[in-house]
This record gives structure tokens, sequence and C-alpha cells, in this order.
């Protein structure tokens, strides 16, 4: 049943006090409407002029060929290698997360792997009765929830897919993030001129709120809707009615057995773990490793760049970055702390009174399975490790810590055994093994990337083509040559 505009309002309005990011405070402290004097394009005040312009759009980069379609899109990739730099220091220093040189990466893995109108692709069947086409056709209007965590990368990212698809797009960014989702908005919008297509294509908000999230999904010109965030979030968008694709959160796990490489474990693991500090949905979260090698492995990552701390400190560093909140019910819950979200590790030890180097990259701690770095996704590079005794304990514990997600889990072994049965049994989305978790998303690993994930709908990596919808032309009897 679809949801009132009133219930969309208060869900809406639950989900951004929870959504991680920068403390409220800093919302709207930066311009979303220009960038060193330059007037974005694209940025509307009201929801329904945004998608107003956006069908404007639409009804034209319809009337343009695939191949003048694909112009667009090299031109939005030129402009994202080149303007990556900015990008990235803008997103770290409006939403105080993350790394500016693994924001850079990220921005570049969305130029060069994420697909264009390739990922268009016809389909004929004939047979005694005729021909029967089958083509993927554009939504037309799509409306895009997006995190702060990668806001500028998911913006580009879901605009090459869906102008590829061939339809315009509206986006109600996070909150915390404006600034940076709007200079990529713009961006967009800039590559498209250029390229010979409309001059608003891709549109958004001066202040995206829950009133203008609440009338893009209820806005009978928005055909379908598409949410990368947090479960509640995800959760009002698939009760909104519409076709819905839903990227929710994960709590990525890590088994390492006692046949996988340690030493190239320990470094993967903390690669993944530490890519711009842990905010990637994909990121390892966890570790279940095996007792006889659980030594070797926690030397492996404190070789690099890893600092272990003891469980005195991990209960004091817990008491920090989640923090308790009293719900409207009365009921007391844990919410892990904004101002931690995608810091530094060596701003995050400082808070428990501990100083180290700039080459600390990560925090790590034994825990058992009931600890609450284990349980929660922080989205920071802190990294519980949990001892198993055998594939049976590992498994399960795995499967139950990534609470049935099915987003992402990884792997590190050599036992094809083993890796099969969890892999059949946690069921995620993405699956690495032996290696760092951002090669689920192309980077170092095959496959195109994606910010996207959308594990609650089921359309997985998406791309263009999840971003349509199929049309069936027949002629019965006729155009079959043999």
């Amino acid at each position: 049943m679809a949801m009132t505009e009133n219930q969309v309002r208060e869900l809406v309005s639950q989900v951004l006090e929870r959504m991680q990011g920068a403390p409220a405070a800093a919302a709207g402290s930066w311009d979303s409407t220009q960038y060193n004097g330059r007037k974005f394009i694209g940025i509307y005040d009201d929801m329904n002029d945004a998608i107003k312009a956006a069908e404007a759009g639409y009804r034209a980069v319809r009337a343009m060929s695939v191949e003048q379609r694909e112009k667009l899109i090299t031109e939005i990739r030129r402009l994202t290698r080149e303007e990556a730099p900015i990008m990235a220091k803008l997103g770290v220093e409006e939403t105080g997360m993350g790394r500016v040189d693994h924001k850079k990466a990220k921005h570049l893995l969305v130029a060069d792997k994420t697909p264009g109108t390739e990922d268009i692709i016809s389909a004929a069947k004939t047979g005694d009765n005729g021909l029967t086409l089958v083509e993927m056709a554009p939504f037309g209007v799509v409306g895009a929830i997006t995190p702060s965590t990668n806001p500028s990368e998911t913006v580009i990212c879901n605009s090459i897919g869906m102008i590829a698809a061939g339809n315009g797009v509206v986006f109600n960014p996070h909150p915390n993030a404006i600034a940076t989702s709007n200079y990529a908005v713009d961006l967009v919008n800039r590559a498209c001129k250029a390229a010979g297509g409309p001059e608003v294509l891709v549109c958004s908000m001066v202040k995206p709120t829950m009133e203008s999230a609440a009338v893009m999904q209820s806005h009978p010109s928005i055909r379908l809707l598409v949410c990368t965030g947090g479960p509640g979030v995800v959760r009002a968008v698939l009760s909104s009615g519409k076709k819905a694709i839903g990227a929710g959160a994960g709590n990525p796990p890590v088994i390492v057995d006692d046949t996988a490489d340690i030493a190239k474990a320990g470094k993967d693991i903390i690669d993944g773990c530490t890519f711009d500090n842990n905010l990637p949905c994909i990121a390892e979260k966890e570790v279940f490793a095996f007792r006889n090698i659980a030594d070797t492995l926690i030397a492996n990552m404190q070789k690099n760049g890893a600092y272990l701390i003891n469980k005195a400190q991990a209960d004091l560093l817990a008491s920090i970055v989640l923090v308790e909140k009293t719900d409207k019910s009365g009921k007391v819950r844990k919410i892990v702390n904004r101002d931690c979200v995608g810091r530094d590790a060596k701003v995050l030890l400082a808070k428990i009174g501990v100083t180290v180097s700039d080459d600390i990259r990560c925090i790590i701690c034994e825990t058992d399975f009931n600890h609450e770095f284990v349980q929660e996704e922080l989205m920071m590079p802190i990294l519980p490790i949990v001892r198993v005794d055998n594939i049976d304990e590992a498994i399960d514990l795995a499967c139950k810590a990534e609470h049935g997600n099915r987003h992402t889990a990884h792997m590190h072994s050599k036992n094809i055994d083993n890796l099969s049965r969890f892999a059949r049994a946690v069921e995620t989305t993405i699956f690495v093994k032996n290696a760092p978790s951002y090669a689920g998303i192309g980077f170092g690993g095959e496959g195109h990337a994606t910010f996207t994930i959308a594990g609650p709908t089921g359309e997985g990596i998406t791309s263009a083509r999840s971003f349509t919808r199929q049309r069936r032309c027949v002629m019965a009897d006729s155009f079959r040559i043999i």
C-alpha cells in the first residue's frame, strides 16, 4: 500500500535525523548555487520547477540519436576526469568525511568504468510465427536520492547511466552534501550543453528537504525512483507506490581461513577498510579470523597501517562513536555519531587520548561477536576482529553480522569449498574473494563501477539498463528469413 504524503514526510524526517554525515549545524553553510563565481545550471528553489525542467530535458534527449546521447556521456566523462580534484576537495571540506586522494580516485573510477549507451542492448526472437523485438526504453523523468558519503560520485554515476538510458533526472541530495552534489549536477549540465544537448537535463534543489523529497516521490511526472541511502529512506521510497530501485545499507563481513595468503589478506583488508575512511558501503566492516592464524593476520595488519587497541580502549571508543538517542516513543537506542563518520583513524584515536603518526590509517581491536563494533555499520576506519575455530562458526557468525542485508561480503581463502559455502550462505549482491573490497566495484577488479548497489530491490550493480523498461514490438508471420 502506498504511503500518504504526511507519512512520507514523517519517515523522511526520522531518516534525516539518523543519516550519517556531517553535523546538522554544518548543513546549509555552503553555497549550493555557485562555485568560485560560476552559477550552477539546473538548481531550483522549488521541486515542481525542477521536475518541469527535467521533463523538458527528457523530451530533448529522447529526440536525440543514441550516437548523440553517447557524445553527451563522453563529455561528462571528460569533465569528470578534469574536475575530479575539485570535487574531491569540495566533498571533504563540506562533509568533513573521507580523504581527498581517495575521492579523486573514485571520481576517476566513475568516469572510466560507468557503462554508457553500450549497456542498452535490444533482443530479437524469431520463429514460425514471425519476429518479436524487445527494446530497452527510458522511464522518462527519474527521481533520485543521493547520500553524503559519495555525493558527487553518485550523482555523476547515476547521471551517466540514466542519460544513457534516455531519461531526465531530478536529484534530492543529502542535506549535508548539497554544494558537492550540485557541483556535480552543474558539471553534467555543462557537459551536455557543450556536446550539443539541452542546457538542463539533470536538476537539483537549492535546499533539499523532506518536503521536497515527498513532492518528488508523489509527483505524477516521476516514473522511477532511485534511492541510495540507509534503510529508512529506502523503505520510504519503496512505499511510494511507484517503481523504485533501492540501494540500502550493508555491514560487510570478512572471513579469513587458514589456507589464505595471510600477508596479502592483512594488506588487502586494511586497504579496503580504509578506502575513503570506510565510507563506501561495500567496505570491510568486521573480520572473522581462524584462531590459528589470527595473530599473524593482526601482525600483518599492523605492518600496513593498523593500530591495535585493547578492550578498555575499544569500549571507550565505542562510547564516543556510538551515542544514545531517545526516539519519539521514549525508547533509547544507539546511533552513529555524525562527528565521527568518515574521519581519519588518527582523529578518532585522539578522542581516546592516543597520539599516532599519519601512517596509521585503521584502528583494529579484538572483540566478541556481540560487540557494537561488529553489529553496527560504523562507516569509520575501525575494524573489529573476532576469532573463530572453524569455517562453520565463521560462516554462521558472518551471516548473522551481515544482518540479512545481502549487500557485500568478503573472504580470503584458497579453499574452493569454503569460498563456495560462504558465498551460498551469505547471498550478497557482491562477494569479493582474495582482494580489497573495492575490487567489487571495478577498482582493481573486472566489471563496471557503480555507487548505487541495489540489493533490496534486486537490480544489483546498477547500470544504464537498470534505468530502462522493456518494450516489445511484434511482427506476426513475417520477417523471419530462414
